[in-house]
């Protein structure tokens, strides 16, 4: 999962390139869930829970052209701070 701040103000607009960054996401073949939350204490804070097919599938996805054109150009430079990357095995 992914947990970043948006800074003071960017926020809406955060929250739309979420949206359209999951979209992108979605048709990726690889993708199991890509889901996007926002915090009920913070709405600067979202968090996103991730899961893909495989650890090669979740490498596709960082070179796809949305995650490039809505993550990297638009969104990440809307953050406060560095992005809260976590990794985890489900227990399948």
């Amino acid at each position: 999962n992914v947990r970043m701040t948006a800074r003071e103000g960017e926020q809406e607009r955060a929250a739309e390139l979420i949206r359209e960054l999951a979209a992108g996401t979605h048709t990726e073949p690889g993708n199991i869930h890509w889901i996007a939350h926002r915090s009920t204490e913070n709405p600067r804070t979202f968090m996103v829970y991730e899961q893909y097919r495989d650890e090669d599938a979740f490498k596709e996805h960082g070179q796809t052209e949305h995650f490039k054109s809505i993550g990297v150009e638009q969104l990440f430079p809307l953050m406060e701070g560095e992005r809260e990357r976590n990794f985890y095995e489900t227990l399948d």
